[in-house]
């Protein structure tokens, strides 16, 4: 492959990239338009935001094992049509059902668009600092979209119409797919290993969705009613089963063997517990800037752009400042600050000026963004090189898995808290104050035991690990980033 095709490729997967991070950010601040609109409720909101959620943590893994088995640029090509069309068929949905349903077809796309754009670089850069430099440039376009996503979602839905939040993806969509038409090359993995985890893809995907179900629809129907039990009982039977069935596969979707690393459960533990809380407090902080302190979608969009500006400083810092005090101090240390962002933000009511808000959104954002690099590097380098790859995808398929549970988890908390308030005769505007510190709070408690688990989890080991850039580059489509 020339230079000058190496750079197209980079353009379509930073392209791609920017698609599916603005598709998650821009609509944090539309939902409350997007309610009155459509008339929906808090739980179809959630539906709006967690369909998509559900459906792309549910099939990550096998979107990455579908491009090594059927071709890289195929399954790139077919995740982006189908991103694209679903991106036009929510702009255009004139009802909730329609809407969530588009958003779990937008969903599927970015599950086989995803992987598949990483892999693509790796084929394309063969050469290792042009590689990392490569890598470096598509989270660079994916800071960029959670950036503006916020102030573009505000924008669009105060001054225009909802729907075009959504719509702005069908153009990049479509200049994607012609430039990747003829620059990217076909790749795919051996003969040897094209083998599908059909089982598991089965029992994961019917167990999560059951409990996605049952988390969002228990405060509605009763935590004890039949349904919601029921839902609870699936999903522990299809985990039961899921583990079963991956102890026993021959080429198993998630090897249960890399969990015997301390580096890697605990950072994946930590991993989990970040995304809980960055795409939980996002969703519902929306919500409480324009119902509660009447900001319009536009300057609640802004509210939202320090923090991620913020989150995109202290990422590109994070390396340097790993290296000096070590991954764990580090990620420990993004953590706390984390908490303490969370902790001012408990303190808000009513009567909150913008003013008010930015020490803890600073605070959260500087400490969200210190910790995402090196607990990634820390987790991989401390594998072994035979597993970096499936160890990477089982990182990021856990950090959409654990978002998804954010705000399921903090909106049942939320309403919960809200509902007992409400039948006390609390107004409703502070009722839900209550219901969001509620979840502030149990998030606090989250994040805290974070802090601890990566301290301790992440300390390096007395043989210092391989470089992490001399890895072997097997299963590169499994080794996503987001």
């Amino acid at each position: 492959m020339t230079s000058r095709a190496r750079w197209w490729v980079l353009a379509v997967a930073s392209l791609a990239t920017l698609m599916t991070y603005l598709d998650n950010n821009v609509i944090n601040v539309a939902i409350p338009t997007i309610q009155r609109n459509l008339h929906l409720s808090v739980a179809g909101l959630e539906w709006i935001v967690s369909s998509y959620l559900l459906v792309l943590a549910g099939l990550l893994l096998v979107g990455g094992r579908l491009a090594d088995v059927y071709g890289r640029r195929r399954i790139f090509l077919t995740g982006l049509a189908i991103f694209t069309l679903a991106s036009l068929a929510s702009g255009l949905a004139g009802s909730g059902g329609v809407l969530i349903g588009a958003r779990a077809v937008q969903g599927l796309g970015a599950a086989l668009l995803m992987p598949s754009a990483l892999a693509i670089i790796w084929h394309a850069f063969t050469d290792a600092r042009e590689r990392i430099a490569a890598i470096g440039i598509v989270s660079a376009v994916g800071a960029l979209g959670l950036a503006v996503g916020p102030l573009v979602g505000g924008i669009i839905s105060q001054h225009i119409h909802w729907g075009w939040i959504f719509l702005i993806n069908v153009p990049i969509g479509v200049v994607t797919f012609a430039i990747a038409i003829p620059f990217v090359e076909e790749s795919r993995v051996g003969v040897e290993s094209r083998r599908l985890d059909i089982p598991g893809l089965v029992t994961s995907a019917v167990g999560l969705t059951a409990l996605v179900y049952a988390l969002i629809e228990g405060h509605d129907k009763g935590w004890t009613s039949a349904p919601i039990v029921a839902s609870f009982a699936v999903a522990a039977i299809m985990t039961a089963a899921f583990l079963a069935v991956e102890r026993r596969a021959a080429q198993p979707m998630v090897p249960l063997g890399v969990f015997r690393a301390r580096e890697f459960s605990g950072g994946t533990t930590t991993m989990m517990i970040w995304a809980f809380g960055i795409l939980g407090i996002y969703f519902f902080t929306s919500l409480y800037l324009q119902g509660i302190l009447g900001f319009s979608p536009t300057k609640a969009g802004l509210a939202f752009v320090p923090m991620a500006l913020f989150v995109a400083v202290a990422a590109a810092l994070a390396p340097q400042v790993a290296g000096r005090f070590g991954a764990h101090r580090t990620v420990s240390f993004g953590m706390l600050l984390m908490v303490v962002g969370l902790l001012l933000f408990a303190r808000l009511g009513a009567g909150a000026t913008y003013t008010a808000l930015m020490p803890g959104f600073a605070l959260f954002g500087v400490g969200a963004g210190l910790m995402n690099v090196p607990l990634t590097n820390a987790v991989l380098d401390g594998m072994p090189r035979e597993q970096a790859g499936i160890a990477s995808a089982l990182l990021n398929n856990s950090r959409e898995l654990a978002g998804l549970l954010g705000i399921t988890v903090i909106g049942a908390v939320l309403r919960s808290r809200e509902g007992v308030a409400l039948r006390s005769g609390v107004p409703a505007s502070q009722a839900f104050i209550d219901g969001y510190h509620t979840g502030l709070w149990v998030t606090i408690g989250l994040l805290a035991v974070g802090v601890v688990l990566s301290y301790v989890s992440l300390r390096p080991r007395a043989e210092a690990p391989a470089d992490l850039a001399e890895l072997p580059e097997a299963e590169p489509a499994s080794a996503e980033t987001r």
